[in-house]
């Protein structure tokens, strides 16, 4: 394919990029998450990823924006596809342990429970309140909406409500080895609360096993009166089955050809059973001479924060392929 697998029929002239912010506890399980050099740490992520996105560095923490074999932060693409675009993003806090180091939209969610033992979001229905607030609140301002979102973990929350949907689900993850015998278990424990309790509605089955972002682009969906992308892989198909479920069109989904190559994942499967077209953009990262990059090409991280709508909103912006690498390139070695 080239740099898109198929160009989605737009027109817009006032896009936003929305980043949702948000915590689960399930990132704290050894071997869930690996955005973070630690379990406990990778709930400081998705403020610090927030923090590069809108600055082009991070100084509230010690970061090095890299995983220990040196593949990129996905954020540093985003930083790289916001900056090119001269855009300003959104970001939305949905329910983060740290206080956000840059300004964002507060929602007013907490940290998403571990579902094993007790309900992930609490407040989910208040949550698609408040997501509503914002879709209206942006629809007079712009006309695309892209969202993506930063949620450690997040993998393994649409695991669980993909399959609590319906779904013969199987999502990726930012490991080279996907954890699947962790996630299948942590599954399975969640799923069976939502048996025992008889949870059949969508956003019940959000509130007992799905975390803060869910609920959040939800109610965006619902309101927003422009054309929306949701930007990531098996996590946004997780927030499109729910669009759906909840008398939604859900919308379309952007990803990596990372994500749809994985093969322990089934993306294209899920965006047909769900109903929503699915777009990919292969960045050719082998070819740039960089070997973090080259990393994305052999299964590590694959996608993040919107990375590949990012890359697809530079495009559709009038960006050329040379330009888009070009730009990422250039960003990703100042951040090294």
């Amino acid at each position: 394919m080239g740099f898109l697998s198929e160009k989605p029929s737009l027109f817009f002239t006032k896009p936003v990029f929305c980043g949702i912010l948000a915590n689960t506890l399930l990132s704290t399980v050894p071997g869930v998450s690996g955005a973070g050099p630690t379990p406990e740490k990778t709930l400081l992520t998705p403020i610090l990823d927030a923090e590069l996105i809108a600055t082009g560095t991070v100084t509230s923490h010690p970061f090095k924006p890299n995983t220990p074999t040196g593949c990129p932060t996905p954020s540093s693409i985003t930083r790289a596809m916001v900056s090119l675009c001269g855009l300003q993003p959104l970001f939305v806090n949905a329910g983060l342990r740290h206080t956000p180091t840059v300004p964002c939209y507060d929602v007013y969610g907490m940290v998403g429970e571990d579902p094993r033992f007790r309900d992930a979001v609490p407040r989910a229905h208040a949550l698609v309140s408040h997501g509503e607030t914002l879709g209206k609140f942006l629809s007079p301002y712009s006309d695309l909406l892209v969202i993506g979102e930063c949620v450690p973990g997040g993998t393994t929350t649409a695991l669980c409500v993909l399959r609590a949907l319906g779904y013969d689900a199987a999502v990726s993850s930012s490991f080279i080895d996907n954890p699947l015998s962790i996630k299948e278990d942590i599954c399975s424990k969640a799923l069976g609360r939502i048996t025992a309790d008889e949870v059949t509605t969508p956003l019940d089955i959000i509130r007992y096993t799905g975390d803060p972002m869910m609920p959040v682009a939800a109610g965006m969906i619902k309101s927003y009166t422009g054309n929306i992308l949701l930007a990531g892989g098996t996590q946004m198909l997780s927030v499109a089955a729910l669009a759906k479920a909840m008398g939604m069109t859900p919308p379309a989904v952007v990803t990596t050809s990372y994500v749809r190559d994985d093969p322990t994942a089934n993306v294209d499967y899920l965006a047909s059973r769900i109903g929503a077209r699915i777009f990919y953009v292969d960045p050719g990262f082998g070819t740039l001479g960089h070997a973090g990059l080259a990393r994305y090409c052999i299964g590590e991280v694959k996608e993040g924060f919107g990375a590949g709508g990012a890359m697809c909103l530079a495009y559709l912006m009038g960006h050329s392929e040379e330009s888009i690498r070009e730009r990422i390139l250039s960003v990703v070695n100042a951040c090294s």
